[in-house]
């Protein structure tokens, strides 16, 4: 993005999960990718959160995280190449909420509303999902999606059993 007008990049928030794995290195991973590849710059990632999963419930817990940074690329194909790096990394599609390697959301892309098949912004669960709100607000407190303040909706949810990640637990515990 070097030398282009300020007002061809926009901030965009990401969602970042993984349940399969080193998952917090594979969340790290990722973050990196992201500004490697070009699709962002100047990505700020929160700390890391340990999860339950959400929709299907049985399989193993998540790490998550959030981040933002600065894009130049449309919507769409932000999305077409976040895909192709979920990928890349190893995400095999399964079910739906099934377990995975990496998930890369797209949870905001500036003040945009858009609704596709493919793409809804902001994201359509977004300010219902603790797991999401948590460490967004923790890199972006004043933040507003939809005219809501994260605080707010967290407040709203309470932070459903989301808490700081630590490191992976024995695997003969």
């Amino acid at each position: 993005m070097s030398g282009m007008p300020a007002s061809e990049a926009r901030e965009v928030g990401f969602g970042l999960g993984s349940n399969v794995g080193d998952k917090a290195g594979t969340i790290g991973r990722a973050a990196r990718l992201l500004e490697e590849t070009g699709l962002v710059e100047g990505l700020v990632l929160s700390s890391l959160y340990r999860t339950a999963p959400w929709g299907h419930v049985d399989q193993d817990w998540f790490v998550n995280a959030c981040a933002w940074g600065l894009t130049r690329l449309p919507p769409a194909i932000l999305l077409g190449r976040i895909k192709a790096l979920e990928v890349e990394m190893g995400r095999v599609d399964t079910e739906r909420w099934g377990p995975r390697v990496i998930d890369i959301d797209i949870l905001y892309y500036g003040e945009v509303e858009l609704d596709t098949p493919d793409l809804i912004l902001p994201h359509r669960h977004l300010l219902n999902r603790a797991f999401v709100l948590v460490p967004l607000a923790e890199i972006r407190p004043d933040r507003r999606i939809a005219g809501v303040a994260l605080d707010d909706a967290i407040a709203r949810l309470g932070d459903q059993g989301v808490v700081p990640f630590e490191a992976e637990p024995p695997t003969d515990a």
